[in-house]
């Protein structure tokens, strides 16, 4: 049995904070649950858990979950700063894309196959955004 202690000094509060800010994302591109399970690697029931509105709940989260919130977050502020109507912000994720990568797949679709490299294959696509910008 693996016990999860909190990654680079994260306390357990925080934790929770970075998770449920990621699954608010995740829910606004259209994320089913299992998606964002997948997304994020974590339990159907700490999925739950963390959609309740329990002040007292917490959780510990290991390094690799923490940087799947990271991530979500930077493509996030990524497409915040790319796009500047709210449709296509939270829209772009679920959004057919022809390029080479995505092959007419959604960034989400390629995210929620669960592994790391496909989010940060993903990842580094959004970001490249920012610079075709200039």
């Amino acid at each position: 049995m693996t016990v999860a202690i909190p990654a680079q000094g994260f306390s357990r509060a925080q934790c929770v904070a970075g998770l449920r800010t990621a699954l608010k994302i995740l829910d606004k591109w259209g994320a089913s649950a299992e998606q964002a399970c997948r997304v994020l690697r974590i339990a159907r029931s700490t999925y739950t858990r963390a959609r309740q509105d329990d002040s007292q709940w917490t959780v510990s989260l290991d390094l690799d979950q923490l940087q799947r919130i990271s991530m979500v977050l930077n493509i996030h502020a990524t497409l915040r700063l790319v796009f500047d109507n709210p449709e296509n912000v939270y829209g772009f994720p679920s959004m057919e894309n022809h390029n080479a990568f995505f092959n007419g797949r959604t960034p989400l679709e390629i995210m929620a196959q669960g592994d790391m490299i496909s989010l940060y294959e993903t990842f580094r696509r959004i970001d490249a955004l920012r610079s075709a910008q200039w």
